[in-house]
């Protein structure tokens, strides 16, 4: 009796303790913006894996390793000078749609850890195209009690952030010619 009196007792004082051990949740963003455009127009513009610099404002240039097949590689600077490495994953021209994942970044540039997100542009059933971002990812820091900096809410900020400008801009673009 005695023995099951102190593991009832340590499993008390153990669990609660266990579920503050786990590091940082798994984080989604998702940004959409219709464009006044057929989607084959609006997939023109960002089907090119190495063109993100013709409609991201925070795209300074790329330089890719074969462009738009499963396996590139491409390096973005950024406007601040930072850089960021990331991989085509999957490539579906026919459903114009892409997938990506960053392989290198320093979490003072972006603070994410983990990124993959896809691209995709659909009709919006008006004649004009609906085009949405998704991203998965985890904060900067993956440890618990992250510096300031890499907490969840400062790596969905800059997430929802680089997704919002990027979608802005490539609707002016778009829509302007």
């Amino acid at each position: 009796m005695k023995k099951i009196l102190f593991l009832a007792l340590g499993l008390a004082f153990a669990l609660p303790s266990l579920s503050f051990a786990h590091g940082p949740t798994r984080l989604k963003t998702v940004e959409t913006i219709e464009i006044s455009a057929p989607p084959a127009e609006v997939w023109g513009v960002i089907k090119d894996f190495n063109g993100m610099p013709n409609w991201h404002p925070a795209i300074k240039e790329s330089t890719c390793e074969g462009c738009n097949e499963v396996g590139a590689n491409r390096v973005l600077t950024l406007q601040s000078g930072g850089m960021i490495k990331e991989n085509l994953e999957k490539y579906d021209e026919e459903g114009m749609r892409f997938f990506y994942r960053i392989t290198e970044v320093d979490p003072k540039v972006l603070p994410v850890n983990n990124y993959s997100a896809w691209l995709i542009v659909e009709d919006d059933g008006n004649g004009g195209s609906k085009v949405t971002w998704k991203g998965a990812y985890y904060r900067g820091f993956t440890g618990n009690n992250p510096p300031e900096g890499m907490s969840d809410a400062d790596a969905r900020t800059a997430i929802t952030g680089v997704y919002k400008s990027g979608l802005k801009n490539l609707k002016a673009s778009v829509e302007t010619k």
